[in-house]
């Protein structure tokens, strides 16, 4: 390779998730329904804290944030895996591929830093709540949400410098729904074993990485949590419950995808659906059910929708 492109392959032809007409049909119910029930549960999310004053805190700032990104993970792939479900021939452009993968690793590097901050949060309100305002001030919500924009462009790109040159002289089928780095690099015309492991050890071992350092903030704050036996602490339970299930959901299905030895194309399309299609469905769901603040928010932004509309 001198540092060009020699592909000759212009387009990718997806197999799809199933041949059964059912099943496919059932499918583009169930993941169109909870599509437009994402899109619409994390955009509430996101105006409700953008405009409620009461929510104008550093939990919320960071879950509109968190359901931001959302918004994103339901678009990468959703669109194009509903639209190719009633078409034979399931193509995408080599550039179209290229922008998958990009915005799949912005955004899942994004969610996970956010994630990250999100426990932070966390474990100042409860470990250190004197010091917790001056900490998670205004300035360090923000630099804390563009640091995670900054991280996920920065992974993806370097992803991305490792195999945008690739060649690819054919075959050209994935056996999937949507482009992503494993089985892109396995259809290059070139030996790829060692960028393989380099794909692996940024995606894979980074996601673990990440889930242990979660797992051990999450017991230091469940430990402190339990020495007390408050209504405040039962709040707190309450909440983290909450955070702990979404990073359960998130980072389930990426770290399997990444790291696991033999993988099986059935349960990696099944896996793919649920992080792209049933976790930012969920998101909103558990972040609002256990929250009477966030709850109390959203009645209040609607009822103002419809005071709003019946005088238009």
């Amino acid at each position: 390779m001198d540092g060009t492109n020699h592909s000759a392959v212009s387009e990718f032809v997806f197999l799809g998730l199933t041949d059964s007409w059912d099943i496919q049909l059932l499918i583009f119910v169930f993941s169109s329904m909870l599509y437009v029930a994402s899109m619409t549960g994390n955009s509430l999310i996101v105006f409700t804290v953008v405009t409620d004053p009461h929510l104008h805190s550093p939990m919320y700032f960071l879950l509109a944030n968190l359901s931001f990104i959302d918004l994103g993970a339901s678009s990468v792939t959703s669109p194009k895996m509903l639209y190719d479900l009633f078409r034979k021939h399931k193509v995408i452009s080599f550039g179209g591929c290229i922008a998958q993968i990009f915005f799949i690793h912005v955004i899942g590097a994004v969610e996970m830093v956010l994630l990250i901050a999100m426990a932070f949060d966390r474990y100042m309100a409860i470990c250190k709540p004197l010091h917790y305002l001056t900490i998670m001030s205004p300035r360090v919500c923000i630099l804390l949400s563009v640091a995670s924009w900054l991280i996920g462009l920065l992974h993806s790109v370097v992803q991305l410098t490792f195999v945008i040159n690739l060649p690819f002289c054919g075959p050209n089928v994935l056996d999937s729904f949507y482009c992503d780095l494993p089985r892109f690099i396995k259809l290059a015309c070139t030996d790829t074993y060692r960028l393989e492991f380099v794909v692996t050890a940024n995606s894979g071992f980074i996601a673990v990485g990440s889930f242990f350092i979660l797992t051990i903030s999450y017991v230091v704050v469940i430990v402190t949590v339990q020495k007390h036996s408050s209504t405040g602490s039962s709040k707190a339970l309450s909440t983290l419950s909450a955070h702990i299930t979404v990073v359960v959901l998130f980072f389930g299905p990426l770290i399997f995808i990444y790291t696991w030895p033999t993988p099986s194309t059935n349960l990696d399309k099944f896996l793919a659906i649920f992080d792209g299609v049933l976790t930012p469905f969920l998101n909103p769901i558990i972040f609002t059910f256990r929250n009477q603040e966030m709850k109390a928010a959203m009645k209040r932004v609607c009822r103002q929708l419809v005071t709003y509309r019946k005088i238009s």
